[in-house]
């Protein structure tokens, strides 16, 4: 999937994994957290789930004849948006020939009931040891193209193998829907239907412009393609044409624009080459937890000087400011953060995916396993837990300004209080046994 998502729910307890591109077996398929509520449209233009049940019964014969005749004629409200917007009726014509209004599409989009998904579970799945081999055999494999994009771009290639490994398996789970579809009955639908229609009319400038026609514009059911899964207009602000050949082409089976791409991205928001997206590293006894926090930014030699150090124990190299990030809270790994963390982040913000990309990175590298143990024997909270947590904290007076479900700045600084005046770690993670204590 590529950058900057809106889907809003991912929390500190766990991860809300959407549905996976189709086709994608249990061991290959590509793990996606929602990301933090944090995230605003401007930076994060990923399509948010619908919070239904998974139980939510089939579109009827009856609905779906009421929403295609509904559909028609939205679509021909649509074409003087879209002309006004740039497309020629020719090429509107030609994208929408074949368009049906896709009840998939809308099952999908409709029966994503909420899955919480520890950390340690998804970065099994991230980092498995078939995703690594794989990785390393894709390297190897596209060594001479990765080369090149990385001396271009300054982006290590690892990570851009990486990101590809997350989105897509290597290229093997890219999504066969009709993007063109897939968006026009999304905006239909009227669930954020503005996002969808900006996205669709994205895709029509792309067909438009000759990078491709709507019967090859394929991708997954909520409109992200290609190798690495870029939105229409994230591909449109940042995708290039690295062979050459006046296309920027990322739906081939060659995935080289598609991996130039995603480096020019990172480049863009500031990748530093040569510098860890993280460390993990071990905090001393006694380690002042409110320390691990975003906004505390050191360099590595003033942490080790408070005894936060790499896992053999040495101090992290000073390669810029960074921040420790505890995402399961104190009794799970640590990790010494730095700026290329933030960039990776536009590509997805939720920190599970960020540590999964960074960790696969890693490991194609040919470094090892974490080392640190994580509380598998916790559960992450499931959004009526996170409400009733808010609730129960602001009751206590702790206030976390409002109640939502998302567990962000305020609540994470309504936790750590609380947990400080009843004596507990203040690591502000919304863990059960903190909810137990508060009911």
């Amino acid at each position: 999937m590529f950058s900057r998502r809106t889907m809003a729910g991912a929390v500190a307890a766990g991860l809300v994994v959407l549905p996976l591109v189709a086709g994608a077996t249990a061991l290959d398929r590509s793990p996606r957290p929602v990301v933090r509520p944090a995230a605003e449209v401007a930076t994060s233009p990923r399509p948010e789930p619908r919070p239904a049940a998974a139980t939510e019964e089939p579109l009827t014969r009856m609905q779906v004849s009421t929403a295609n005749r509904g559909f028609q004629r939205w679509i021909d409200g649509f074409r003087g948006r879209a002309q006004a917007n740039g497309i020629s009726g020719r090429t509107f014509d030609a994208a929408f020939r074949d368009v049906r209004y896709n009840t998939d599409v809308i099952q999908r989009d409709r029966n994503q009931s909420e899955f919480v998904k520890p950390i340690w579970d998804y970065l099994d799945s991230a980092a498995s040891d078939t995703r690594v081999q794989n990785g390393r055999d894709a390297l190897r494999r596209h060594a001479r193209l990765l080369d090149r994009i990385e001396a271009r771009y300054g982006v290590d290639k690892e990570v851009v193998v990486a990101i590809w490994g997350m989105e897509s398996a290597y290229g093997e789970y890219r999504g066969k829907t009709p993007i063109v579809e897939a968006l026009a009955t999304l905006a239909y639908d009227g669930r954020r239907g503005r996002f969808f229609e900006e996205q669709l009319i994205a895709a029509l400038k792309i067909i438009q412009a000759g990078d491709t026609d709507a019967r090859h514009m394929t991708g997954s059911w909520a409109g992200a393609m290609g190798h690495t899964q870029f939105i229409p207009t994230s591909y449109l602000a940042y995708a290039v044409d690295f062979t050459g050949d006046g296309r920027r082409d990322i739906w081939s089976d060659d995935p080289a624009d598609a991996l130039a791409s995603t480096a020019a991205y990172l480049a863009r928001f500031g990748w530093t080459k040569g510098q860890p997206w993280g460390v993990e590293v071990r905090l001393p006894r006694g380690f002042d937890h409110r320390l691990a926090d975003r906004g505390v930014k050191r360099m590595p030699s003033d942490w080790a000087a408070l005894g936060v150090r790499d896992m053999d124990g040495r101090p992290v190299r000073d390669y810029g400011r960074a921040s420790v990030l505890l995402p399961a809270g104190a009794r799970g790994a640590a990790f010494m953060i730095f700026d290329n963390f933030r960039v990776i982040e536009r590509y997805n913000a939720a920190d599970a995916y960020v540590i999964g990309v960074g960790h696969l990175s890693d490991r194609i590298r040919g470094a090892g396993p974490m080392r640190a143990d994580w509380p598998r024997g916790d559960r992450a909270l499931v959004l009526a837990e996170r409400k009733e947590l808010q609730e129960r904290l602001t009751r206590a007076g702790f206030d976390t300004n409002g109640v939502d479900g998302k567990i962000g700045p305020n609540t994470i600084a309504a936790l750590r209080a609380y947990q400080r005046s009843v004596g507990m770690i203040p690591d502000g993670y919304a863990s059960l046994e903190v909810l137990k204590r508060l009911r």
